[in-house]
């Protein structure tokens, strides 16, 4: 019988008892009026369930039969959980049951179909999809909303494994590796789990306040002042002694972090440079390695997961992936370790008798949570970025242990996304990926609406203009330049990821203009994302503009380069630039997100704090997963704000945790 392969195979044990509305949405289904003598009662039905991102499954049944399965995977990592859709597919088919073996690699998306699976099955037989009430988290109650889900039913009993560290760290990306290298440096045992086959990555850009690279380039911050940008640009939604700590901590962490680059023969550098922003301060926080002529000793060159996992690993950090933490063990309201699933699905214990540091990367790749905490936002994105398994999982797993999640929900969102020209953004246009990745969005070019008429200052900060798009028609705008772009680059002299040529120091840019000029711009006219045309007017009609506003709205703006001033609406003359050079270019311009920037609430010791603002002890969270810090716009005048601060946090949390 299906239930009893179900039970055998254990794939919905401590996810969602046995098939739960809170952790597996379950759609309407179409069926006929009158039950089937049969097993199943024919007709369509579909489900969601969490993988990478949110997975829809609709099977069809006879009465006796699933006649047709189809998966919507198209949020899943494109060559793993995507590459996988097909095979999944057939293994349902071919079992006759949601109770397959994983796909190799793609084990997260695998275990996704399963869940949503085994609820289209229990809708077509009839069977109950609400999580019984003897198996109902204790923190979780009638109230919480849908995204939340119940938490997971584990027990001792169930695990197959029993697991004993010192420090257990949850997640392999930019703070997980941070935090994991500080703590075994501090002497403790530590065990790093990740649900994916491989880390995250380690970003770069990494932000930071009196390094020694700063120190030698003369650069000064002044502390106060960038605590008052900080609190301002979140409108005093941050808790100051955070950033007060961020600015203490984050040279030596920098500093940390150059020492292990230059054991691999890899230079940091301070992306130099005063700005030349006069209406919004810049500070020149950023750090980069510079990996061209690295060597990863296997013919390629190294990046910073690399650099920090082979450091880590020395020191006698282990490493499990395809491990997925599904709740938090709290014994006498300390976190003493986590229930989790291994590579094959199987429920296991791991003990962590000096901590856990969750960090997991937030949910930029959960479109439920996304839609139900910052819908606002999500209207105005074409395209998502974020780290591929960033679904909230550690969130949720501090919310059911009863810790206290921001109240204002954000996230980074860059205005570097083209879409074609009638493509509109939101939900449905950021989880199909059909848009292009516009580096140079950024840039300070003449921005339009759809009217073609000027109606923001240009030269604000990544989302600022994004959210100004929100009283604009399709909640987009319209980016246009000329053929003498990367002339008027130099003299915008941007900073951060946006510029595009070496720093004032000689520090390289994240894409230098000549990728663009020479594959990116390209590439996006091919693909039509971005317009060529030889006129204005046939620039407009491509973009869909009316062509007598857009030629006025130009000629406007060349006068107002002529005169050296933007009496319009005040942006500096440096960063005005003509628009006569033909052929011109032009883009349908919206955002993408990086990540969401709110969390759980931490003190300046790293613990998640109560719903009471008492610490939780044992447990620690950092990076995305983390709150208190960031609020509606992210600072992005001050280069690896975010990044710099979970590179600091988690080496703090390493070192708290270790007992140090």
């Amino acid at each position: 019988m299906e239930g009893n392969e179900l039970n055998r195979r254990n794939f919905l044990k401590g996810a969602a008892g046995v098939v739960s509305a809170a952790a597996v949405g379950v759609l309407a289904g179409c069926s006929s009026q009158t039950a089937a003598k049969g097993t199943y009662t024919p007709g369509t039905y579909s489900a969601t369930a969490e993988g990478i991102s949110t997975i829809k499954v609709t099977m069809t049944f006879d009465a006796e039969r699933i006649t047709d399965v189809q998966l919507d995977v198209s949020g899943e990592t494109k060559d793993i959980g995507q590459a996988a859709g097909e095979t999944l597919r057939q293994k349902l088919l071919e079992a006759q049951s949601a109770a397959i073996d994983v796909v190799s690699g793609a084990s997260v998306t695998s275990q996704g179909v399963m869940k949503a699976a085994a609820a289209c099955i229990a809708q077509a037989k009839g069977e109950s999809v609400i999580l019984p009430d003897n198996t109902a988290s204790a923190n979780t109650n009638s109230d919480s909303p849908t995204w939340l889900g119940a938490e997971p039913n584990i027990s001792d009993s169930d695990c197959v494994s029993i697991i004993d560290t010192e420090v257990l760290v949850v997640g392999c990306g930019t703070g997980g590796l941070f935090a994991c290298c500080s703590a075994a440096e501090n002497g403790a045992r530590t065990l790093v789990i990740e649900k994916n086959s491989a880390g995250g990555g380690v970003r770069d850009d990494l932000g930071a306040l009196n390094s020694r690279y700063q120190q030698a380039s003369g650069a000064k911050i002044d502390k106060f002042a960038y605590i008052t940008e900080l609190t301002k640009t979140a409108a005093g939604r941050v808790d100051q002694r955070l950033i007060r700590l961020f600015c203490e901590e984050s040279g030596e962490t920098i500093n940390w972090y150059g020492d292990r680059l230059a054991e691999r023969n890899v230079q940091l550098w301070h992306e130099g440079g005063e700005g030349h922003n006069e209406r919004y301060p810049y500070f020149a926080t950023g750090h980069s390695p510079r990996w061209t002529g690295s060597n990863d000793g296997k013919g390629g060159e190294l990046n910073g997961s690399t650099v920090l996992c082979d450091y880590a690993a020395s020191l006698g950090v282990e490493f499990k992936y395809e491990t997925k933490m599904q709740k938090l063990i709290i014994d006498k309201g300390r976190v003493v370790g986590v229930y989790a699933t291994d590579a094959k699905d199987q429920p296991i214990r791991i003990n962590a008798g000096k901590g856990v540091i969750v960090c997991t990367g937030g949910y930029g790749r959960n479109y439920e949570m996304l839609n139900a905490l910052q819908p606002e936002n999500l209207a105005l994105l074409g395209r998502n970025e974020a780290i591929p398994g960033t679904t909230g999982d550690g969130i949720r797993a501090c919310l059911w242990a009863g810790a206290k999640f921001d109240d204002t929900h954000s996230m980074m969102a860059f205005d570097r996304c083209a879409l074609k020209p009638d493509a509109v953004p939101g939900l449905e246009q950021a989880k199909s990926g059909e848009s292009g990745f516009f580096w140079m969005g950024s840039q300070p070019w003449l921005k339009v609406n759809a009217d073609g008429e000027r109606f923001f200052n240009e030269s604000g900060t990544y989302d600022g203009i994004l959210h100004a798009d929100e009283f604009q028609k399709d909640r987009s705008h319209y980016t246009i330049f000329d053929s003498d772009w990367t002339a008027h680059i130099q003299s915008f002299a941007t900073h951060g990821c946006s510029r595009m040529f070496p720093f004032e120091n000689g520090a390289d840019p994240n894409i230098p203009f000549q990728a663009v000029e020479h594959e990116m711009l390209p590439g996006l006219v091919e693909q039509g994302f971005v317009i060529k045309a030889d006129t204005l007017e046939e620039l407009a009609k491509g973009l869909h503009l009316p062509a007598d506003k857009l030629v006025k709205t130009v000629e406007r703006y060349n006068q107002l380069y002529e005169l050296g001033e933007d009496q319009d609406f005040g942006k500096e003359a440096s960063r005005l630039s003509p628009v006569r050079k033909a052929p011109f270019y032009g883009a349908k311009n919206c955002g993408f997100i990086l990540c969401t920037m709110d969390g759980i609430q931490i003190n300046t010791n790293m613990n998640a704090v109560g719903k009471d603002g008492s610490p939780i002890e044992g447990l620690y969270v950092v990076g995305n997963d983390s709150g208190a810090y960031f609020a509606y716009s992210y600072p992005n005048l001050s280069t690896g704000a975010a990044c710099g601060r979970t590179v600091t946090f988690g080496r703090r949390a390493g070192r708290i945790a270790a007992g140090k």
